[in-house]
């Protein structure tokens, strides 16, 4: 489907006024009232929820192999999980799994 210049400023435009509306509700209405203890400890789970929802397809349908899993993605994946867990830092985990897909890489490489 092919979209003129318009067209593509409009759907930006209107996606920037939605995105805006999303946030506002939460940051802009809630703003300074204090909110109950459920909603708090639900919110610090965020961020753990967003990144495998980033990861997962990248790992599970790479475009890189035509959407099929490659099982160097599968182990750097499950290494990253392995050393996080075992850790208890992501930071170190997304090391060790972006090491095992680059030597994983390297060593398909060469066979």
């Amino acid at each position: 489907m092919n979209y003129t210049a318009g067209q593509i400023w409009l759907i930006i435009g209107l996606m920037a006024i939605g995105t805006f509306a999303i946030r506002f509700s939460f940051l802009g209405l809630i703003g300074d009232k204090p909110m109950p203890p459920l909603i708090l400890r639900m919110l610090r789970y965020t961020p753990v929820a967003v990144l495998p929802g980033m990861v997962a397809p990248l790992v599970l349908w790479p475009a890189a192999t035509g959407g099929q899993p490659d099982l160097v993605r599968i182990i750097a994946a499950l290494v990253a999980v392995g050393v996080a867990y075992k850790t208890r830092k992501v930071v170190w985990g997304m090391f060790a799994g972006a090491a095992a897909f680059y030597a994983g890489l390297g060593l398909t490489a060469l066979l």
